[in-house]
């Protein structure tokens, strides 16, 4: 009769009767653990799918590390048949039994409602199963490569290396994710997991490449262990990298199954150590161990294949997002600086293809909108605005968002006459509103146009160009520009004059001139109208024009508003306290006037200096009546209600309705100059003030001449029944020491002759 495994004498000398008893024990003990370990994977997977919530943590991670002790259990009980004589057997079980204590250990922080740092003392042990696993791997094929061929080596290292450069295209996000912070010890601890899976991937890739080895079957299952393993990891950082980790899905329970079939591996090992010699069907729980070996085993492999294709599928996905995300203005959707940047180098690469213009598109007054209506109303318009420009565009044509209020256009095979074209036609398509939360929103745009190659054969140089050339357009006021060389020194005296400004406004060097304006009825002088001017400390004293343009292009014109109007309420204090009761008037531009909060603005300056609201005289002009007649109307409504005067400011100059002068709260309107210069010889211009008087006063409005000049100017708008004149033939503005001066002269002087003051008295002089 054969000599079966069991009746082999024990190594201590025990009968073998009682070896029989102690090795059907030790074949029953590992079959019990075998089963146990299956099974409780199964209800692990089984929890994880049925499960939700905390009873679903408490499960799979519960039954997940009760895998893991088993497995352990497996691994010792191996080792204790073979002893000290398969040192792979000992390392294998070392590296089991290390992630069950850091798994162990991260169970109980976490149960105890703790926070697990970074790094831990379960990251000690987990890196610890590596270079335990790996040295149980290099003595296990230690007695297999002696005399290895040099083409086995070959396929070995081909395989490594190929299994390695997939794992590394996998891993290429959670590794650039931890490289990403600061270098520090958690970081090297992030790093070293992906790196040591790699390693442990190439090791199992090189043992299936050596195809002349005859390894045995039972190393499927140590292959199979390793790759749902690294799998996990893998999979578990790449999810944590994306933020879509779960904790207690069956993701949890594949560390639980590569160690299971580690440890079949290691049990396997054992079994095959030459200690007893094995017949076909000898015990049950050999047959066991073998079919759930390889129904565990082949499962694995299956669902390793699986999962790579899906995580090779969501890289593929990951890169087009990111590539996406990274050549896309996230709020308008075009593309971005980037995408323009590519887009150009492709096409100034083809020498047929240079003939290309870029244009730069900036909105006007854009940060008067942030400001006056949110950064919510400013977002939607540059998203309207985007979409409104792609309907005017050509299919070939690029158009981009710079950042901020920028867009550019790239447009291929066009001169200067046609560039400048498309750039009147996207003025006109901006010129139309815009509906914002019920706000027709008026605005325009300035447009820089630069060609290649004649300004550059680079997108860097054209941008820089184009830039030059759209803030020439919006000095001029033209709305669109070419560029051409001398546009260069122009640029330089612009940045330097705005930097100059915004020290202006913070050093207190812009200043009021008061010009007065005088009743043709009776000659007095009721107002002044408050005029702006900065007291440059090179230049000296500029006049609106020299810089006006310039404040509205730089977003500072609510501050040089806020500033005017300090000054001007100061100077009505200061007059008061004096007895002297004048009204100031401000002009007030049509971006201030789009802030809601003006009325409040205005109303608690006028109170912290205890004025009167009928002192002071907000100027408006009719672009601003025209634009958005319902936002104008609760404007002023409200400005009228607080007791602030408004008056029309160069009126008849602008797109004029009778319509708006019956529905708005107006107080005065001031006659343009243009039309009192021309008074004296053109009968019909003459004819056009009496009527329009006659209009403002059957309106119940005061009419206000500006620009008069002449004494027959003076005179025959006295005849005509004007109420108010301002101009030069009177007095210039100036400062308000000054018109101290020349108000106190003509009042001594109106003492003197007794009579009233019906034109300008001689002994004050023309300012």
């Amino acid at each position: 009769m054969p000599m079966t495994w069991w009746t082999v004498a024990s190594p201590c000398g025990c009968s073998p009767g009682v070896d029989q008893v102690r090795l059907g024990t030790r074949v029953t003990l590992r079959a019990g653990l075998v089963w146990a370990m299956g099974l409780l994977l199964v209800a692990a997977v089984v929890g994880s799918l049925a499960l939700h919530g905390d009873a679903r943590t408490l499960v799979v991670d519960g039954l997940g590390i009760l895998v893991v002790w088993v497995s352990a259990a497996v691994c010792w009980l191996a080792v204790w048949r073979v002893g000290f004589r398969r040192w792979d057997v000992l390392l294998a079980a070392a590296a089991v039994v290390a992630q069950a204590a850091g798994l162990t250990y991260l169970g109980v922080v976490v149960a105890g409602g703790g926070s697990v740092p970074l790094p831990s003392p379960a990251d000690a042990v987990f890196l610890l199963f590596y270079p335990l696993m790996l040295a149980a791997l290099l003595v296990a094929m230690r007695r297999h490569v002696r005399g290895l061929a040099s083409s086995l080596w070959l396929d070995c290292a081909v395989g490594s290396l190929g299994a390695a450069s997939v794992l590394a295209v996998v891993l290429s996000p959670v590794l650039d994710s931890a490289l990403a912070g600061s270098s520090s010890l958690a970081t090297a601890v992030a790093v070293a997991y992906p790196m040591f899976d790699l390693l442990l991937v190439a090791a199992v890739a090189g043992i299936v490449a050596l195809g002349g080895v005859r390894v045995g079957s039972r190393w499927v299952l140590l292959a199979a262990g390793l790759m749902a393993f690294a799998a996990a990891d893998v999979v578990y950082a790449l999810r944590v990298t994306s933020d879509l980790y779960v904790v207690g899905s069956p993701l949890d329970a594949g560390w639980a199954l590569g160690l299971a079939l580690m440890a079949m591996w290691v049990d396997a090992v054992a079994q095959d150590d030459g200690l007893a010699t094995r017949e076909t069907g000898s015990t049950t729980g050999a047959t066991a161990l073998s079919t759930l070996a390889v129904v565990l085993a082949g499962v694995t492999l299956v669902l390793a294949a699986a999962r790579t294709q899906l995580a090779f599928r969501q890289l593929a996905r990951m890169a087009d997002l990111r590539h996406r995300a990274a050549t896309t203005d996230e709020l308008t959707g075009l593309p971005n600086r980037r995408a323009l940047y590519a887009e150009a180098q492709a096409r100034l690469v083809e020498p047929q293809r240079w003939r290309l213009a870029l244009l730069m598109l900036d909105l006007d007054r854009f940060k008067e909108v942030n400001d006056s209506l949110g950064h919510h109303a400013g977002d939607l318009l540059l998203i309207q605005v985007g979409a409104r420009l792609s309907e005017h565009l050509r299919a070939g044509d690029v158009l981009t968002r710079l950042g901020g209020d920028e867009f550019a256009v790239l447009l291929e095979d066009v001169g200067r006459d046609e560039a400048a074209a498309v750039a009147v036609k996207l003025r006109a398509a901006l010129a139309e509103p815009f509906a914002l939360e019920g706000i027709a929103l008026h605005s325009s745009v300035s447009v820089g146009i630069a060609l290649s190659p004649d300004d550059g054969p680079d997108l860097s140089s054209l941008l820089r160009k184009a830039d030059i050339a759209m803030y020439r357009a919006k000095t001029s006021g033209d709305g669109h520009h070419v560029y051409s060389i001398a546009d260069d020194a122009h640029d330089g005296t612009r940045l330097r004059t705005v930097g100059e400004l915004r020290t202006a406004l913070a050093e207190d060097q812009l200043v009021v001139h008061y010009q007065p304006k005088i009743d043709l009825l009776t000659g007095e002088v009721r107002g002044v109208e408050a005029l702006v001017r900065w007291d440059h400390p090179t230049r000296g004293l500029l006049y609106p024009d020299a810089f006006l343009d310039l404040v509205q292009e730089a977003g500072l014109m609510r501050a040089m508003t806020t500033v005017v109007l300090d000054l001007a309420l100061d100077q009505i204090a200061a007059w008061q306290a004096q007895g002297q009761q004048l009204t100031v008037a401000v002009n007030i531009s049509a971006s201030s006037l789009v802030d809601a909060d003006l009325p409040e603005q205005v109303a608690g300056m006028l109170a912290a200096r205890g004025l009167e609201p009928r002192s002071l005289q907000l100027e408006i002009t009719e672009e601003f009546l025209m634009a958005d007649r319902d936002r104008a109307r609760a404007i002023l409504t409200r400005l009228r209600h607080s007791g602030v005067q408004i008056s029309v400011d160069d009126f008849g100059t602008g797109y004029s309705s009778l319509s708006y002068l019956r529905d708005l709260p107006i107080d005065e309107l001031k006659l343009d100059r243009s039309f009192i210069f021309p008074m004296a010889d053109d009968a019909r211009a003459a004819a056009l003030v009496a009527s329009t008087i006659d209009l403002a006063h059957s309106l119940g409005l005061r009419m206000v001449a500006e620009g008069v000049e002449t004494d027959v100017a003076y005179t025959e708008l006295t005849r005509l029944g004007c109420d108010q004149a301002q101009g030069y033939f009177m007095s210039r503005p100036v400062p308000a020491a000054e018109l101290d001066h020349w108000l106190s002269a003509r009042r001594a002087t109106a003492k003197l002759i007794d009579l009233p003051n019906r034109g300008p008295l001689r002994p004050s002089g023309r300012h």
